[in-house]
């Protein structure tokens, strides 16, 4: 992001976040945005030893984010599990005097139809995207109250109920809509105690594993924009005054056009790609 875009005064300076996932990809890039102001990470996730695909675990994201300039909090966890997520906000607390910022980033995809979609793996998109993103949030709440400008963030889209969408990949759908409902009642629940909730979602698939193994495999990769641009979008959001800016299904894209950038060149996966060549997202017409 460009220092003339946004304000250069480290707004997450000294901020506490807590975030689920996180030890790569979309997750890892808001770590490391908010790193560079000199922010303090925890992340709750359940990545301990490398994956055969996928790289990155909880200890090499907290490496990346003390290089970055920020402080880490690497917690093993689950995001499913009632006692990691009250240890999780115990920790962080206790490590960092406080929560300023909840990122529910933690989700799981499958886009099978109904039929073809596993009872388990419906169960555990409805456990880790509906019910982690509420019961991390919740348990954050007393401790996020107490925050100057306290906010929760969760990487769902806006509510789309059209039926391309709603029958594309209904358990799917059902799971990330899901997060997006969960957020915006929060927003309106606690909205007197000045915690502001959004949603955000980008116009084009991001360049991460979940777009290469769920989605397309490396041509969607060529087609995607880089996890930075979903950071800077963040990072712009998190900025905000919270009494002002809340209960929003927010656009990567429009976030970033509202704070004067309007060049997203450099955001592409490769290099040159136009813009009218990358692929949208789902759940945005």
């Amino acid at each position: 992001m460009t220092e003339t875009a946004l304000t250069t005064d480290r707004p997450l300076a000294g901020k506490t976040i807590l975030m689920s996932g996180g030890s790569r990809g979309i997750g890892l890039a808001i770590a490391l945005r908010a790193a560079a102001d000199g922010a303090n990470i925890a992340l709750l996730a359940k990545t301990d030893t490398p994956h055969p695909k996928l790289e990155g675990t909880i200890h090499t994201a907290a490496e990346q984010i003390r290089a970055a300039g920020g402080r880490a909090l690497p917690i093993l966890g689950d995001v499913r599990d009632d006692e990691s997520v009250t240890e999780a906000v115990l920790k962080t607390q206790g490590e960092f005097g406080g929560i300023d910022i909840v990122v529910n980033n933690a989700s799981v995809i499958d886009l099978s139809g109904s039929l073809d979609l596993a009872a388990k793996k419906y169960d555990l998109m409805q456990d880790v995207n509906v019910r982690g993103t509420f019961m991390l949030s919740r348990a954050a709440v007393p401790v996020l109250k107490d925050a100057p400008n306290p906010h929760i963030l969760s990487l769902s889209p806006p509510l789309n109920i059209t039926p391309r969408w709603l029958g594309a990949h209904t358990g799917y759908t059902l799971a990330k809509y899901g997060m997006t409902m969960a957020t915006l009642g929060l927003a309106a629940e606690f909205a007197k105690d000045g915690i502001a909730a959004n949603t955000l979602w980008p116009r084009t698939t991001i360049a991460t594993a979940a777009v290469q193994f769920a989605l397309g495999g490396d041509r969607m990769m060529k087609v995607s924009r880089t996890p930075e641009v979903y950071a800077d979008a963040a990072y712009a959001v998190l900025a905000q005054p919270a009494r002002e800016y809340t209960g929003q299904t927010l656009i990567v894209e429009d976030v970033l056009e509202a704070a004067g950038i309007t060049d997203f060149s450099g955001y592409a996966a490769v290099p040159g790609t136009p813009d009218d060549q990358l692929f949208p997202d789902i759940f945005l017409d």
